[in-house]
């Protein structure tokens, strides 16, 4: 069927803004009546080439969803309910403005607990004026993050910096590694260049504990046990030794440390190895020869392997091995994570700080990772009384849910929620504000997935009274009472100020620009590394005044003294939500089979548990009741619970849904024996849904 667009219509380019590495072009078409009528992807985008995901081909049932929240709401019931009243601009600002002055006159500032995230990821939207407005309450700082930073903290330890090598260059690759990433389905639009580099000879290979999508379609898929990954690096590092793979020149040059490596990785054996990550040690020494003959090699991660207590090790780890080999001589070589800090040069948001706005007021930091324990420590001086919520989702993205919906509970706690829908979260809050979507706001795109600014123009005028973020800072501080210019700012002014080294007035007309870097990128094809002399660290005596090992070091995942513990795993595995977004929508969440936990054959055989049955998944502090799935996509001594659902999906509704972790160290979480069982026998529950 082809589209009849009316000749009324007109046509507006944007950029998705969703927490993805991909950043993709789109266009909206909307009508005479301002109504958007077709969302699909740029074809004259360079990178994402007119194509969207199962999630964003349906982006406009998401913005005029009747489900969508276009008033403020006032809480009427009691707290997690999710009982409302609509409410008025000036009622629902009035009341913030009396709660939280009233929570700062007895408590000081720091009652104040800001917590956002990238549920939009725009440069204006996700985080600009909201640091001024905090900064002008004297509130405590959100710091930490849910995935990033520890990833890109690992890779700086041997680096000097987060920087490395542009994803798309693997399409000139001989040898394309994917190392803890489902590309096919969580960086879709790189695999063409995955393809061209195999149509052109290359091999690719997986590394993944989990059997994936991506997986299916590798030439060689090769699956540790989750969070023994450092082990296979190493023996890797000791085969290239051994066998004299190691490109002399370029680490004599380039890199300090070689020696303490050699010592190190002495006696990692591909047997040693192979013991911890349970692949074979004739196949960890296969991965090692053909890393080290193959040029150009390539190795392309993501941000999944930090979800371990040791996840920066990883990173760290990996760093090495392209350093070892010289593999950043060529492109097509080297390693590649998060392109984002290479826009540092070109964006910068620290024009949206105003740090002297807190007039020199003490600002304690809290890691939004440990919500849950800020909201209900007994000890933390003074207490969080006031919280504000926006771009997530905490109680089902962050560890610890039962404690943060405790927390959530407490009378003596006001929240605000600016949000699209009622989410787990928003049920806790006393005041939600309607948030806008991408379509209904003006932003710039800065992409962690290639190097092309993506531009995001307003198409359609916001549904209802929603507001875009920004505007919420700016009635929020009018109610406050505050009138410092610094809070009132434009976005316009605030996009001229960031973006002062790219041309906006190209971005705005195609939509896209690509940063002002070397093509090829290749970053450390002469060193250049941006550590104090310059060299790759191989051996770092800085992290040693940390407590941290110098030289890359394997720490076993903890497990209890138990005959038979299982690893909980945390992947994304469904193509139509997207961390903790979508899944409440029909079409996608009802379109997935889910939730569900997968297990081993050998290991449901020893727990009496069938493909189907009802099972428990009981951690030490919380747990969820699923249905089981039984399949080889799961290594022994692992279970699979897949992330983004919301708790009204669950059996047990709010109470058991989201408790097991899904952020930071999720992926260490134990569940011992006799924590999975058939709960239910065969059949369960009929109000499960069947997978």
């Amino acid at each position: 069927m082809v589209d009849v667009i009316p000749a009324t219509t007109r046509t507006v380019l944007g950029t998705c803004h969703h927490d993805c590495p991909d950043s993709c072009g789109w266009v909206a078409t909307v009508d005479g009546a301002g109504v958007a009528v077709k969302l699909r992807g740029n074809p004259d985008h360079p990178y994402s080439q007119g194509e969207l995901c199962p999630k964003v081909n349906r982006f406009l049932d998401r913005v005029y969803s009747p489900d969508r929240i276009l008033t403020p709401l006032v809480r009427t019931g009691p707290k997690g309910a999710g009982e409302f009243r609509q409410a008025g601009w000036d009622e629902a600002l009035a009341l913030v403005a009396d709660r939280v002055g009233s929570a700062v006159a007895a408590h000081g500032g720091q009652t104040v607990l800001p917590w956002g995230d990238a549920g939009t990821q725009g440069l204006l939207q996700m985080t600009s004026l909201d640091r001024r407005f905090f900064a002008r309450i004297g509130s405590s700082r959100q710091i930490g993050s849910i995935c990033g930073n520890t990833a890109g903290a690992g890779m700086a330890e041997t680096y000097g910096s987060r920087l490395g090598a542009d994803p798309l260059d693997i399409a000139h690759s001989r040898l394309a590694i994917l190392w803890g990433t489902n590309t096919r389905l969580t960086n879709r639009h790189l695999w063409p260049w995955v393809e061209q580099a195999r149509a052109a000879g290359a091999t690719v290979v997986v590394i993944d504990p989990f059997r994936t999508v991506t997986a299916a379609a590798a030439d060689w898929f090769i699956q540790p046990r989750p969070g023994t990954d450092v082990a296979l690096m190493l023996a890797m590092m000791h085969v290239l030794v051994r066998d004299d793979l190691v490109d002399h020149d370029y680490v004599d040059r380039h890199a300090t440390g070689f020696d303490e490596i050699v010592a190190q990785v002495a006696d990692w054996t591909p047997e040693r190895a192979a013991a911890e990550c349970g692949v074979a040690a004739d196949e960890i020494e296969r991965l090692a020869i053909a890393y080290g003959t193959t040029r150009p090699a390539f190795i392309r991660t993501l941000i999944g392997a930090e979800h371990h207590t040791n996840g920066a090790m990883f990173f760290r780890t990996l760093s090495c091995l392209p350093v070892l080999t010289g593999s950043w001589r060529e492109r097509g070589g080297g390693v590649a994570r998060s392109v984002g800090s290479w826009a540092d040069d070109f964006v910068d948001d620290s024009v949206f700080d105003a740090p002297w706005l807190a007039g020199g007021a003490e600002r304690r930091g809290i890691n939004m990772n440990e919500l849950g324990r800020a909201l209900t420590d007994p000890d933390l001086d003074p207490p969080v009384t006031a919280l504000f919520v926006w771009n997530g989702n905490p109680v089902v993205s962050v560890p610890r849910a039962d404690l943060i919906r405790r927390g959530l509970a407490r009378d003596d706690l006001f929240t605000v929620v600016s949000e699209q829908f009622l989410t787990d979260t928003a049920r806790f809050a006393d005041v939600v504000f309607p948030a806008t979507t991408q379509l209904e706001q003006t932003d710039v795109v800065v992409s962690w997935g290639h190097l092309w600014l993506g531009w995001n123009e307003r198409a359609i005028e916001p549904l209802g009274e929603s507001v875009p973020n920004t505007e919420l800072w700016r009635r929020l501080a009018g109610a406050m009472g505050f009138d410092e210019p610094e809070l009132f700012e434009t976005d316009e002014s605030l996009l001229e100020r960031a973006l002062t080294k790219v041309d906006l007035g190209t971005l705005r007309t195609d939509g896209f620009v690509r940063l002002a870097m070397p093509d090829p990128l290749l970053p450390y094809v002469d060193g250049g590394f941006a550590t104090p002399d310059g060299r790759a660290a191989l051996v770092n005596p800085a992290l040693a005044a940390r407590g941290l090992p110098v030289v890359p070091t394997y720490v076993a995942p903890g497990v209890p003294d138990d005959a038979r513990p299982l690893v909980l795993h945390t992947p994304k595995v469904h193509a139509r939500f997207l961390n903790s977004s979508y899944s409440h929508l029909p079409g996608h969440g009802s379109a997935e089979v889910g939730p569900w936990c997968e297990i081993a054959p050998v290991d449901a055989e020893a727990r009496g548990i069938a493909d189907g049955d009802l099972v428990d998944v009981q951690s030490a502090t919380a747990g969820l009741r699923v249905r089981a799935r039984v399949g080889d996509r799961v290594a022994p001594g692992m279970v699979a619970v897949p992330f983004g659902w919301w708790g009204s999906q669950h059996r047990d509704h709010l109470a058991g849904a989201g408790d097991l972790p899904g952020a930071p160290t999720a992926d260490d979480t134990v569940v011992a024996a006799g924590d999975v069982t058939g709960a239910a026998g065969r059949g369960g529950d009929a109000s499960t849904p069947e997978p």
